[in-house]
């Protein structure tokens, strides 16, 4: 930081510093967000593997099923649906459940809990990075959908204010549970194969990547426990025709029980959040 002076140097008589400025709990906040971002993209398997993941199954995928799901929807309609909720719960949930054991094993959060900066900034510095990679990555989605394969995008400001609503419930949610799923881990070696797979089954139970109504029921009833079958299917009324409601297993898109849902799960992620975290590792008590 600079320092100034009121008056000439002269000898004998040093300038005074001028007083450290306080950083609000804004600055201090967006702060801590750069960071956490330029982190994340200096990282190039997150860059892969978080964000560009789901752009390379919409490819596969669309690429490979051109046709018609059913009433009037085309393939590519119905699996944007699956990988714009994959992509917000990949950044969310994934990958914070296991970027934080890692830094928890590193001391990373030791010393951040022996500094003056308060607790809640690193978990603001995560919310935004999750919130700027979830925007730039549902983005990226629409763009290469739209250019290659012809998606129709939302043609109503309803449709876009649901698309809205479902992303930030969702995105949320996902984000409270990864935080406190990383927790779970005993080591940040092992948050990833203690976290991945619990993804990747959860992606097939929702409906990402099989219609969720050509599932078997019980492993549809064993979905609609967790947020990723509610984001999926809210986003279904976006980009599906307003028929293709009477194809989903309650016979519509149950858009209120959608948002219940999905707020619920953010009270429970908060309430696991609060009671769970760990700053150091298991090792060190």
């Amino acid at each position: 930081m600079s320092t100034s002076t009121t008056a000439p140097e002269t000898a004998g008589h040093r300038p005074a510093s001028a007083p450290a400025r306080r950083v609000g709990p804004v600055a201090l906040g967006l702060r801590q967000g750069r960071l956490e971002v330029r982190q994340f993209l200096r990282s190039r398997e997150s860059v892969v593997f978080t964000m560009l993941f789901p752009v390379i199954m919409i490819l596969i995928f669309a690429s490979i099923f051109k046709g018609e799901i059913g009433g009037g929807a085309r393939f590519t309609q119905y699996f944007i649906t699956g990988m714009i909720a994959t992509g917000l719960m990949t950044v969310g949930f994934q990958s914070l459940a296991i970027q934080i054991p890692i830094e928890r094993d590193r001391g990373v959060l030791k010393r951040l809990r022996g500094t003056p900066m308060p607790k809640w900034v690193y978990f603001v510095g995560k919310i935004i990075m999750v919130a700027v990679v979830g925007v730039a990555e549902t983005v990226l989605l629409l763009a290469v959908a739209a250019l290659l394969f012809d998606l129709t995008l939302p043609q109503t400001a309803g449709a876009w204010l649901t698309l809205l609503w479902v992303s930030v419930l969702g995105i949320t949610a996902c984000t409270l549970c990864g935080i406190a799923f990383s927790s779970l881990p005993r080591t940040g070696r092992g948050a990833s194969a203690t976290v991945t797979p619990v993804a990747l089954v959860l992606q097939f139970i929702s409906g990402v990547f099989i219609v969720f109504t050509q599932l078997p029921s019980w492993m549809q009833q064993i979905a609609a426990i967790f947020p990723l079958k509610w984001m999926c299917q809210g986003l279904r009324s976006v980009f599906l025709p307003e028929s293709f409601g009477a194809q989903e297993p309650a016979g519509s898109f149950e858009l209120g029980r959608v948002a219940l849902v999905l707020a619920a799960w953010c009270v429970i992620g908060l309430l696991l959040c609060l009671t769970t975290f760990r700053w150091t590792s298991r090792r060190d008590g």
